[in-house]
């Protein structure tokens, strides 16, 4: 029993250490309450898409010696306004479109990328490198989670409906076109947070194994919610903590950690049978 709290608190000594647990549950929280809604919603490509398209606005940032925040933001948001306009514009269907537009980004950033002269590795941004958190790095996470889960907490009812039943959302009056980019908006700053923690590669497992893991355990949203939070914060902390027992990589270490515990309830859950119910979602009658 010792040799296992030893094992716990051992990392804690080390302030590296104690900024990268902390970052992984910050972004631990904020990825788990949206992966809720990308479940729902059936997005889960499109976070692989905004994923992979926010290297380019890295690169461009570091150029031109702006924060790479701010580049991988505005060059995930392209990639969501890009997609949606090729879709309605044409007759290609929609995961193909992201296909083309993410893997093309994905490749722009990479030459872009081969022809800086920088000292950032490659490999910590598209696995990340949450051991190397600065204290700026670590308060830039917080403002940016923080301000994400204000606004899901404000239009938490709407965006839930709209995830459910556009067409009903639609109906009694709510805001569709405003709700959708507002989604996307907030899905390009999760990823930005999560960059720091898994990078670019890894980030679609942060967003959507919370929410499917939560899924197969429960039908109620709000409790899903609360589900998918706490396996995503326990999955960030643990794989946190072996990444530094065993000297490996953190962002993958988590990862791993969360399909364990996808695999362990897809077993043992009997929603995974055929014929399960879907998730409960209560319709709103009138637009408030």
């Amino acid at each position: 029993m010792s040799s296992l709290l030893s094992l716990i608190s051992e990392p804690f000594y080390y302030p590296f250490m104690q900024r990268a647990i902390f970052t992984a549950i910050a972004t631990g929280v904020v990825c788990a309450i949206l992966s809720c809604y990308l479940v729902l919603k059936g997005w889960s490509l499109m976070g692989d898409a905004i994923s992979h398209a926010v290297l380019p606005g890295i690169v461009l940032a570091f150029v031109l010696g702006l924060p790479l925040v701010i580049g991988a933001f505005f060059s995930g948001i392209f990639c969501a306004l890009s997609t949606g306009y090729l879709k309605e514009n044409s007759r290609i269907k929609e995961d193909t479109v992201m296909g083309i537009v993410f893997s093309g980004m994905f490749a722009l950033g990479i030459v872009l990328f081969s022809q800086v002269d920088t000292d950032q590795h490659l490999s910590h941004i598209l696995f990340g490198n949450i051991l190397g958190v600065t204290l700026t790095e670590f308060k830039q996470t917080l403002w940016i989670t923080t301000f994400t889960l204000l606004v899901v907490l404000l239009k938490r009812k709407d965006l839930m409906l709209f995830c459910f039943d556009a067409n009903h959302a639609q109906v009694i009056g709510l805001p569709i076109k405003w709700l959708h980019y507002g989604l996307l908006c907030l899905l390009a700053l999760t990823i930005v947070t999560s960059l720091q923690a898994v990078g670019v590669i890894l980030v679609i497992a942060m967003l959507i194994a919370p929410g499917i893991i939560a899924s197969l355990v429960c039908r109620r949203f709000d409790i899903m919610l609360m589900i998918a939070t706490l396996v995503s914060v326990v999955s960030c902390v643990l794989g946190t903590l072996i990444s530094f027992h065993i000297d490996g990589a953190t962002g993958p270490c988590i990862v791993i950690v969360q399909a364990l515990f996808f695999f362990i309830v897809l077993i043992i859950s009997p929603k995974n049978k055929k014929g399960a119910k879907r998730i409960n979602v209560p319709r709103r009658q009138s637009a408030e």
